[in-house]
């Protein structure tokens, strides 16, 4: 499987994702069409295949930065963390070629709403690491639209240049930067009793 799935990514990088047929993964694995079947059994399977392994790594940068987080002082976290998933779009070639190619199955677009909402958790854990507020359903939720913007902004840094466009990143970072001293601000601020 791990073969195949090499296989698979290197066909993706090389002809994009409209290439990732099971005849075209199987001959570059060096497998039989029904040998892959056992596996994946259609193009959907493996594109969900290719997704899943991407969600996984970056998922396990997260947990680490949230490790990193509880014994460190960073003096930008919102900087780190751009930079650090800046840094993974520019390694993981078969990722943006997948995200930025048609061809996404609607499992794999579910499975990226779950994975944005463990990435969120993950800032989640960041920030109270840090000392950044308390936790409640509103940081919680500050934090999926935070992953959500930076999201949508790295991509579109990375289809304006391979290696991320440095200015729109750097305006992801002032933006994200006033969210979370937005969000900060509140969450220290004492709540009014309504009236």
């Amino acid at each position: 499987m791990a073969r195949v799935l090499q296989a698979a990514e290197r066909v993706l990088i090389a002809e994009g994702v409209e290439a990732l047929t099971t005849t075209r993964v199987a001959a570059e694995a060096r497998v039989s069409v029904g040998s892959l079947y056992q596996y994946l059994p259609d193009r959907g399977a493996i594109i969900d295949a290719l997704a899943a392994g991407y969600f996984a790594r970056l998922e396990a940068v997260m947990d680490d930065l949230a490790r990193d987080a509880a014994t460190q002082r960073w003096e930008d976290p919102v900087g780190l963390l751009i930079d650090a998933y800046a840094g993974i779009y520019r390694t993981e070639h078969g990722f943006r070629a997948l995200w930025f190619g048609s061809g996404l199955t609607e499992r794999t677009r579910a499975a990226d709403r779950e994975h944005k909402r463990r990435m969120a958790d993950g800032v989640r854990r960041v920030l109270l690491a840090l000392g950044f507020g308390h936790d409640d359903e509103g940081l919680g939720r500050a934090c999926h639209a935070a992953v959500l913007a930076a999201d949508a902004l790295a991509q579109e840094a990375f289809r304006r240049d391979a290696d991320g466009d440095s200015a729109l990143l750097d305006e992801a970072k002032i933006m994200l930067r006033g969210y979370l001293a937005d969000i900060t601000d509140r969450r220290q601020r004492p709540r009014r009793a309504r009236p």
